[in-house]
């Protein structure tokens, strides 16, 4: 067995306007042509995924044209911006969903782990979960029982072992969902962005059960916007884009270019027109972001400068209850800090239409070296309006405007400088 995944020509098209596969007028018009061996008609329509962009058709293609193999035990990162397909990919890989187009062979037993409480009953224990995720698997219950004690004691949920797992918080569901599936002892390990919803320490539980499970000849996919574990756990990734495969290659060169998407407005801060952001409503539109010193705009700060950033922001619609958010990168994708303009989630009201121009400034000092800001628009009940994922990249250099407060050290000591008082007792 050469491959333990091999995806030829992969197609998943959706119909914007319609549960399941359609109409029943287009499944009619789809067994006509296909009683007469003609092409399904409504392969040959459809928009390409541009999230921002509106479209007079009701087909999207949500993946297209996805080609790659995957070796028994190799360790697989997927990236890319909210919307490229990371996801969907993902669900039909592990057959939940079906592809419209394309052919997929996968040598071996799936575990996936997609969204929180995926694969669980509600209504059952963690216990019982445990065994029925075992079993659907094909494992028997005496080897779930041989298991049973790891995943418990991986996953920090003892307590709750015998508890409806709808009476858990998303962070026991994560904990206990992750155990399970590495644990099971599945060949191919497929898991999503779920991993963040934990905390730190189990974060790192994870990324080190993933090492040990590729070091068992176990295939691994996973996807992430935190760069820093792509690049720790993945020797290999592939980055989507618009539902495309826009590359495939080395992770140290595939997180470079997914870092650098954005590159066409790092310079000048300018968003152009046809910029494809993240998801959003399109009631509004970021214009620009820039970091800037004085009045002007930089893409260099001094070590111990304070961290201000300008941005303009296009109201298409008198708008209510509208928060900005401004986040804060390292140049391997980490989000450092966030801010907001809502103090206790008290938010503007009644911005009209129009364009609007703010100054803000975060009380953060970034240590030597690269980072990136985002912008994210939404309104109070959390329905985003607009965002720019990483869309700004500015560095900052050891040397101090004071001669008596540069960074002494070859290398940065974290990310963030904390100003401190220290008291002596």
């Amino acid at each position: 067995m050469s491959t333990a995944i091999k995806v030829e020509g992969l197609g998943k098209q959706y119909n914007l306007r319609a549960v399941g596969t359609g109409t029943l007028s287009h499944d009619l018009n789809r067994a006509w042509h296909k009683i007469r061996g003609k092409e399904d008609p409504y392969l040959k329509i459809g928009d390409t995924n541009y999230r921002n962009t509106k479209s007079g058709s009701d087909f999207v293609w949500a993946l297209r044209d996805i080609n790659f193999e995957v070796s028994p035990g190799e360790v697989l990162g997927i990236v890319g911006n909210n919307g490229a397909g990371k996801s969907t990919l993902l669900k039909i890989l592990s057959q939940i969903t079906s592809p419209t187009l394309g052919e997929i062979t996968i040598h071996g037993r799936i575990a996936a782990l997609l969204e929180v409480g995926t694969g669980f009953h509600p209504e059952l224990t963690g216990r019982e979960n445990i065994f029925l995720n075992g079993a659907i698997l094909g494992m028997t219950k005496l080897e779930i029982k041989k298991k049973l004690d790891e995943i418990v004691d991986f996953s920090g949920v003892s307590r709750y072992l015998d508890t409806p797992v709808k009476r858990y918080s998303s962070g026991m569901l994560v904990r206990l969902g992750f155990a399970v599936a590495a644990h099971l002892e599945p060949e191919i390990l497929i898991v999503d962005e779920v991993l963040a919803v934990g905390d730190i320490e189990f974060q790192q539980k994870c990324l080190g059960k993933m090492k040990d499970v590729s070091q068992h000849g176990r295939t691994i996919l996973f996807v992430s916007h935190n760069m820093s574990a792509v690049k720790t756990l993945c020797s290999k990734s592939l980055l989507l884009k618009d539902g495309t495969l826009d590359s495939i290659g080395s992770t140290d060169e595939i997180v470079s270019r997914y870092l650098n998407l954005n590159s066409e407005i790092t310079q000048s801060g300018i968003i152009p027109d046809n910029f494809i952001g993240g998801l959003g409503t399109g009631e509004g539109k970021f214009r620009m972001i820039q970091v800037i010193e004085g009045s002007k705009n930089v893409s260099q700060l001094y070590f111990r400068d304070s961290l201000k950033i300008r941005f303009r922001f296009q109201a298409n619609e008198p708008l209510k209850d509208v928060i900005f958010a401004v986040h804060l990168y390292s140049a391997d994708g980490i989000q450092l800090a966030y801010a907001e303009s809502s103090k206790g989630y008290l938010a503007l009201e009644n911005l009209p239409e129009g364009e609007h121009s703010y100054e803000v400034e975060i009380d953060v000092i970034p240590m030597p070296g690269e980072f990136a800001i985002g912008m994210s628009a939404y309104h109070s009940n959390g329905i985003n309006i607009d965002t720019i994922e990483k869309g700004y990249d500015f560095n900052v250099i050891s040397t101090s405007r004071s001669n008596d407060q540069h960074y002494k050290w070859n290398t940065a000591h974290g990310y963030i400088f904390s100003n401190s008082k220290w008291i002596k007792l």
